[in-house]
């Protein structure tokens, strides 16, 4: 059996430190990768989100305003055929109120998509957010779960090494005393 000194114990306990501190690096470039993979892969779904849904309100938004314009003019239009023809002009009346309440229901439209992507935005921040508060628990778990037997394991060696270094002490002989008025004197 080779022999134990402190320098090999050290070094036995460095290795296992060693290893240790690898697999925690080794675990943690997993986690790494995977949240960004997911993180890459929820990125794309905001995106395709945002290109579908982006020409959509820009269109309600040139819809709406365009539905303006139109009311606008039809005002004048009113304005100007009212003497001539009554008739007409409550015709066109209730197409432009219709014209107004269609432009109403497509502005409220677009703000609920609006309300939508923002609900979609927030999520995708509480997603990334729960997932970084779990990869640093992970981390904090494996140093922990690491920490603990290397100490155990060092103590275990410091006790034993303590007990061959007793076993293999020379053993000594108990000295005499002499007490005063003893014997040889």
């Amino acid at each position: 059996m080779p022999k134990l000194d402190n320098e090999t114990i050290e070094l036995i306990c460095i290795a296992v430190t060693a290893l240790a501190v690898l697999l925690q690096a080794v675990v943690l470039f997993a986690v790494y990768l995977a949240m960004r993979k997911a993180i890459g892969s929820v990125r794309e779904e905001v995106e395709d989100l945002r290109t579908s849904l982006m020409p959509m309100v820009d269109n309600s938004r040139e819809l709406i305003d365009n539905s303006r314009v139109l009311v606008d003019n039809t005002r004048r239009l009113f304005a100007r055929l009212a003497p001539k023809a009554e008739a007409t002009a409550s015709d066109v009346a209730r197409v432009a109120h219709g014209l107004r309440e269609q432009t109403e229901e497509l502005e409220s439209a677009a703000q609920e998509i609006l309300a939508r992507v923002r609900v979609q935005a927030s999520r995708v921040d509480a997603m990334t957010t729960s997932g970084l508060d779990a990869l640093d628990r992970a981390g904090s778990y494996v140093a922990e779960t690491v920490s603990k037997p290397v100490r155990q394991l060092s103590g275990l060696v410091a006790a034993a090494k303590a007990i061959i270094d007793t076993l293999r002490a020379p053993v000594r002989e108990p000295r005499h005393v002499r007490l005063p008025g003893g014997e040889g004197e």
